[in-house]
C-alpha cells in the first residue's frame, strides 16, 4: 500500500500539530491537540482524525460525523506510537523509523476502516 506521510506540519508556537497521511484515492488528516508549552515538555489532551477526498471534500463517518475523536486507550497507544515515531534519529535508525512509521499508519487505518465507509464514500465523491 503505497502513503505519503507528513507530520508536523505546525507553527512552531502552536499547541495545534497537524500531519496527513495521502493515499492513491483520498487522504486522512490528523490533528493533535497539546497542553502546556510546546517546547518544554508538551502533554497531548487531543487527537481528531478526518478523512478527505483528493480535492479537499470531507468524508462522513458510518454515523454521519465527519471526524474521529482518538479517546481512552486509543489516545494512550497513538501518544506512545507519535512519541516513538518522533524520536528516532533519521539517519542512525532508518530501519526502526520505517517500522514506527508503518505501525504509526497502520493504527491511523485501523481507526477510519472502523468509523467510515470509504467504498461508497470515495466513489460518490468522483
Amino acid at each position: 500500500m503505497n502513503y505519503k506521510l507528513e507530520i508536523n506540519t505546525q507553527d512552531p508556537s502552536s499547541s495545534l500539530v497537524f500531519n496527513m497521511i495521502t493515499f492513491e484515492s483520498f487522504k486522512i488528516n490528523i490533528i493533535e491537540r497539546y497542553a502546556g508549552r510546546m517546547n518544554l515538555n508538551p502533554k497531548l489532551i487531543e487527537v481528531f482524525v478526518k478523512v478527505r477526498t483528493l480535492n479537499d471534500q470531507l468524508v462522513k463517518k458510518i454515523d454521519g460525523n465527519s471526524r474521529i475523536r482518538v479517546i481512552g486507550d486509543d489516545l494512550t497507544i497513538y501518544a506512545q506510537l507519535s512519541k516513538d515515531l518522533q524520536s528516532v534519529d533519521i539517519s542512525k535508525e532508518l530501519k526502526n523509523k520505517l517500522t514506527f512509521e508503518q505501525d504509526y499508519v497502520y493504527f491511523i487505518l485501523k481507526l477510519v476502516l472502523n468509523n467510515y465507509e470509504l467504498n461508497s464514500a470515495l466513489s460518490k465523491s468522483t
